[in-house]
């Protein structure tokens, strides 16, 4: 009895081994006679897409691209096959059947072109992660697991206030849009893993977001209009980080220049290192931010920004300047100007004198000097014109010459209110100080204020 066992065990197990064979070896489907594999299925054949978008791999600025890992979904309808094991446990399940890889080159497949493609690499483990379905009523759906690299057409102008919009087509590269449509999936056409967020997923520098637009769109190339399905991937910048390293700083900065308006002006060493040592910085921060960040056409709007905070200490610097040579001139310049002209103006006759009595000896030096420091004895710039005194030695030597009165007139007028100007900016009692003190910072904040107005609006628009 046990040897009747043994054998009809060993009968029932190659009775399964051949079936499993013959099942093996029956094709998933069949085909009607008429089938090529390099023919499309219908006269206007639809081909649907949907993407899972597992993380984005990164954005490279300088070569301008965008690469994520993605499972593209691609469904079409071929009823020119169907599936033939009818009586398969996965088809009456699942409803469709699994095709195999020497399968998948019988078949025809829609010639996907990605118009940004920059490259596409197939996620492998042992093999390609890819899986082709054959539904029950002759719908067709390709899954490929696979790495995209996507060229975006980068604009930095607006940099770090950039907003960066990629559009990626999927369409046939060799059938018009009268013969192929490709368009999005009506329910779910985007998928995210749950971690990724509500649609966007946070890098260092930028938040990415992915959307779909529900109509095919048209676009030219080769020599007809084809029918591309169009994602739009958007990058915007974190600029949280721009703020506290660049735009803090910097306002510091300017702010600190201000400073130097109430130190006195005859602390030449205090002030002058406030203000230099703060343009110095500034600079050094410009070229910094230059060098680190990506290349544009024009200037970048953290540069504009950078440029102006430079040119507001500068300015401070060149205020110093004016004030200094102010002081001067009213210490120095001034005092021996004057002295000279009253000395050159007011001789006294010779006929008044005596033998061997010179005008220093008649009038004492005593009596000079006291005519030189009395307000009442000083000549001041009207009286000069009323008597047509000379000036200045300048003034002198045109007396001699054929230049005619209004022209001398506007000389002396325009030396009187440059000197006005100088005394009032930067004598003892100037206030040149007082008012830049109050200047600056409302400049600087009227400044401010047109600055993000203007850039925050152009960075909406591209949104």
């Amino acid at each position: 009895m046990g040897h009747l066992w043994i054998c009809a065990i060993f009968s029932m197990m190659i009775k399964h081994l051949n079936a499993m064979n013959s099942r093996a070896l029956q094709p998933s489907f069949s085909a009607s006679d008429d089938y090529d594999r390099n023919m499309r299925p219908n006269a206007l054949t639809e081909v649907s897409i949907s993407l899972l978008v597992n993380r984005i791999s990164g954005v490279d600025e300088t070569k301008e691209e965008v690469s994520f890992d993605a499972f593209l979904q691609i469904t079409w309808e071929d009823p020119r096959i169907r599936p033939t094991r009818n009586n398969d446990e996965e088809l009456q399940v699942n409803g469709y059947m699994e095709l195999t890889l020497a399968e998948r080159n019988r078949i025809w497949i829609p010639d996907l072109y990605i118009r940004q493609l920059r490259e596409m690499k197939l996620l492998k483990l042992f093999e390609e992660i890819s899986s082709l379905r054959l539904y029950e009523n002759s719908t067709v759906n390709l899954r490929i697991g696979a790495t995209i690299i996507i060229n975006c057409d980068m604009n930095f102008v607006l940099y770090p206030l950039d907003v960066q919009k990629c559009r990626v087509d999927f369409s046939s590269y060799r059938y018009p849009v009268k013969d192929m449509t490709f368009r999005w999936k009506k329910n779910n056409p985007l998928t995210f893993p749950h971690d990724f967020g509500d649609g966007f997923f946070r890098l260092p520098r930028y938040v990415v977001s992915f959307h779909t637009d529900p109509e095919p769109k048209i676009i030219n190339y080769g020599d007809a209009d084809h029918c591309s399905a169009r994602l739009e991937i958007t990058l915007s910048r974190e600029v949280k980080s721009y703020l506290l390293e660049n735009y803090l700083p910097s306002t510091l900065f300017v702010s600190m220049s201000w400073g130097s308006f109430v130190v006195v002006p005859e602390i030449v060493p205090g002030r002058m290192v406030l203000l230099v040592t703060t343009l110095l910085s500034l600079v050094t921060m410009f070229d910094t931010v230059r060098n680190n960040s990506p290349d544009a056409l024009e200037l970048k709007c953290i540069e504009v920004w950078l440029i102006s905070c430079t040119l507001f200490v500068f300015l401070a610097l060149m205020e110093y300047f004016i004030v200094l040579f102010g002081i001067r001139y009213d210490k120095h310049w001034r005092t021996a100007k004057t002295k000279i002209t009253i000395s050159t103006a007011s001789p006294v006759p010779p006929s008044t004198l005596s033998s061997g009595e010179t005008p220093l000896k008649r009038n004492g030096l005593d009596s000079t000097n006291r005519m030189f420091a009395s307000p009442v004895n000083r000549i001041t710039p009207d009286e000069r014109n009323k008597s047509h005194l000379p000036s200045s030695t300048e003034d002198i030597g045109s007396v001699h010459t054929n230049a005619s009165p209004s022209m001398l007139h506007h000389k002396r007028k325009f030396r009187n209110v440059a000197e006005y100007a100088l005394l009032y900016a930067g004598s003892q009692r100037g206030r040149l100080d007082q008012i830049s003190l109050i200047l600056f910072p409302i400049s600087f904040l009227l400044f401010t204020t047109i600055y993000w107005v203007l850039y925050l609006s152009e960075s909406r628009k591209k949104m």
